[in-house]
């Protein structure tokens, strides 16, 4: 008895966001729509958090009318979103009411399938994205992020599955976001899946280890109806299986999809040439790599976790913080890595490292996730360092948003005139930092996205603006000579301005900025910490915000400062205790490693 596969193709989401840092334009992906449109995919996956993110603060697109315009040009597909559950595209868990607009909203400007899941797999931050998008009247796809631990069982999975069937999903998705799955595992879950629960099976597998193709196949074979794929010339290494590759893999088999080949291969044509528009986004970590079997470290976040090192001088330490990481997450309770606990616990093992000593500082997100905050850790975690980090704090052990108070009126008076509509307040809501300057700047006609980079001739050599050479000098640092090529230049904002170099080579990307001004310093004169008495951090970041003032008394251990370093927040404590002498630092500033942020006489 035949079956056909249904198809979901990532091609306007998660394929460019895992190669190119999610940079694809709404320009890019409007004149292939009505090929698209033709081929019959069960949907295309168009929207995400890191879509919304890249779209406000770099893109300069309001990611609201991107999703109108492809709903425009997508008459016939069913378009398809990720959804973080309760954290809906942000970090943070939001409000019941925040949750119920945002999906609304969503399913008002055009999203059908709602892909829900929670980073902790646990059910009860999922309720209210369920209810919500049911009572638009669209799919609720309840998703198991998958992951491998001792507590990580097919029984676990199943048992998952079975309440979110309860719950009113329409589906369940396996979504595999690290490349972990393996064929044989893959068989065996979907085989129990289909088993013991009655809904459709979709199959989403990063093919960061080399085995996705496998898996799909093994996933199909025990049952599974929909596979996601991406287009090949943005498929394999972190993105996805090639569409047309599965599809001629399955063509005249049992489980054809009906796809035609031909046509899809028109639509690989065209992304191949759009993808050399965006070669300064191609990173070095995203071709495959089974060390993610060891690691479970998604390739976006090796990425991230390498440009933190490099700005610490300690590239040479990536081989320690991978090898940190399962460390940390078996201390955490073994949450599977995706948005946000890959960000936790990535960014804690990276401060382990290069601290040289484990937990000597301790993020503010990790003390909210021992507490209980981002909801039931998947196994038990390490009460040592849960009474090192919260004390003697009370655990959180409800649903974490059943403490939050609604938050709409507050977001609209907030965000004000700024706000042209209620999808303008939900911008604002998910990234209030960058939705509110991205309102700002659409206000006063300033909005000005990113500037590509020319495409590179053969020989490697760019030439922007299409005449002439890059600029070219030699560096020695230390004894130590680099040839820097300058390739290209961003647009001026907010007095940065980020220039495209080569170095030896390799693309880089560095932004330059002018340095705050200190008390006594002038610009870029900030002192270094001699005293016991001067306050400093060890990390490079930006202050959040500051927690005390001139004249204060403060104990050792209080925290003075908030920073923010790959997006998770630190508490910068007094060294000693006494008097507050001197605040160098305010809101919104820029710090570097050793630097005296404030003074304190003891």
């Amino acid at each position: 008895m035949s079956k056909k596969i249904f198809v979901t193709d990532t091609i306007l989401r998660d394929a460019h966001q895992s190669l190119l840092a999610t940079r694809m334009r709404t320009d890019d992906m409007l004149p292939i729509c009505e090929k698209l449109d033709k081929v019959g995919y069960w949907s295309l996956e168009v929207w995400g958090g890191a879509t919304f993110d890249a779209c406000v603060r770099f893109l300069k697109e309001d990611p609201w009318e991107r999703l109108r315009q492809l709903r425009s040009a997508l008459p016939n597909t069913r378009l398809q979103m990720l959804l973080r559950g309760q954290n809906l595209l942000g970090y943070r868990h939001y409000s019941d009411d925040v949750v119920r607009a945002f999906v609304a909203k969503a399913a008002d400007n055009g999203i059908d399938v709602f892909r829900i899941f929670d980073a902790m797999n646990d059910v009860r931050n999922l309720r209210v994205s369920i209810e919500a998008v049911k009572a638009a009247g669209k799919h609720a796809q309840g998703t198991l992020a998958y992951t491998t631990s001792p507590v990580h069982t097919i029984q676990a999975f199943v048992a998952q599955a079975k309440q979110m069937e309860a719950m009113g999903c329409d589906s369940v998705a396996i979504k595999d976001m690290a490349g972990l799955l393996t064929p044989y595992a893959t068989g065996e879950l979907v085989k129990a899946l289909k088993a013991e629960q009655s809904l459709p099976v979709f199959i989403h597998s990063h093919d960061t280890a080399g085995l996705a193709a496998m898996c799909q196949l093994k996933a199909i074979e025990n049952g599974a109806d929909h596979i996601d794929t991406a287009i090949s010339s943005f498929a394999w290494g972190t993105s996805h299986p090639g569409t047309e590759s599965m599809v001629a893999a399955l063509k005249g088999s049992e489980f054809d999809t009906g796809l035609n080949l031909e046509l899809l291969q028109e639509i690989g044509l065209y992304f191949y040439a759009v993808r050399k528009k965006y070669h300064q986004f191609e990173s070095e970590f995203t071709a495959v790599d089974t060390r993610v079997q060891v690691n479970q470290v998604p390739g976006g976040m090796i990425s991230n976790l390498a440009n933190q090192l490099k700005e610490q001088g300690a590239l040479n330490r990536m081989a320690e913080v991978l090898a940190e990481i399962p460390l940390v997450r078996k201390d955490l309770g073994y949450p599977p890595l995706v948005t946000p606990t890959s960000q936790i616990v990535g960014t804690q093992a990276f401060f382990n490292v290069l601290a040289g000593e484990r937990y000597k500082t301790i993020t503010n997100e990790v003390k909210l996730y021992l507490q209980g905050g981002y909801g039931k850790a998947p196994g038990v975690v390490d009460e040592k360092l849960r009474r090192q980090a919260i004390g003697n704090e009370e655990l959180i052990d409800v649903r974490p948003a059943d403490l939050l108070k609604p938050e709409m009126v507050k977001l609209r008076s907030e965000i004000g005139a700024l706000a042209k509509s209620e999808e303008d307040v939900l911008t604002y809501a998910m990234f209030p930092d960058i939705g509110r300057k991205f309102l700002e700047e659409r206000e006063a006609g300033t909005l000005k996205p990113e500037e590509l980079l020319p495409i590179p001739e053969v020989g490697g050599v760019s030439k922007p603006g299409g005449e002439g050479v890059p600029t070219e000098f030699v560096i020695d640092v230390h004894g130590e000579s680099y040839r820097v090529d300058i390739t290209g230049v961003g647009v001026k904002a907010g007095g940065k301005r980020h220039f495209y170099l080569s170095i030896d080579g390799m693309p880089e990307e560095v932004v330059f900025e002018p340095l705050n001004e200190f008390v006594g310093g002038g610009i870029g004169k900030r002192a270094q910490a001699t005293e016991p008495g001067h306050v400093s951090t060890t990390m490079p970041g930006n202050i959040v915000d500051v927690l005390v003032k001139e004249g204060d008394v403060v104990k050792a251990g209080q925290a003075l400062l908030i920073t923010e370093a790959m997006k998770m927040e630190t508490e910068v404590q007094a060294t000693i205790a006494g008097k507050i002498t001197a605040i160098h630092v305010a809101k919104g500033d820029r710090v570097n490693p050793g630097e005296i942020l404030v003074e304190i006489e003891g």
